[in-house]
């Protein structure tokens, strides 16, 4: 089961990457701003239960969806790119087993313990 999620994962990051070619942005764009979400762990700072709360947030999938439609709506690349990136991250973690985190731990995942 665990493979069959992650090649689901993986094809979504692929129609990531292709929503993304369809905007007017460098290549460098994507790779540079991929890793950006996972500023979201800052709240780890705080405490655990903080950190879950904002990891998830911005790990959210249906996030991504409407900030890249909010931008579809308003003709704004520059939100449906945010919107492409939120997306693309997300399934990029959990296609490498890293899913939305509960309150106890970092390390106690929706796709279980990292």
């Amino acid at each position: 089961m665990k493979t069959l999620l992650k090649s689901e994962e993986f094809i979504q990051f692929l129609g990531a990457i292709y929503l993304f070619s369809q905007l007017n942005f460098a290549w460098w764009w994507f790779p540079a701003l991929l890793l950006v979400p996972d500023l979201s762990m800052i709240g780890y700072v705080i405490n655990p239960a903080v950190g879950a709360v904002l990891y998830n947030l911005v790990h959210h999938k249906g996030l991504g969806v409407v900030i890249g439609l909010i931008g579809l709506m308003l003709g704004n690349q520059t939100l449906m790119l945010a919107g492409i990136i939120l997306f693309a991250h997300s399934s990029m973690d959990r296609m490498f087993g890293y899913g939305l985190k509960y309150g106890d731990s970092f390390k106690h995942t929706s796709l279980g313990d990292l």
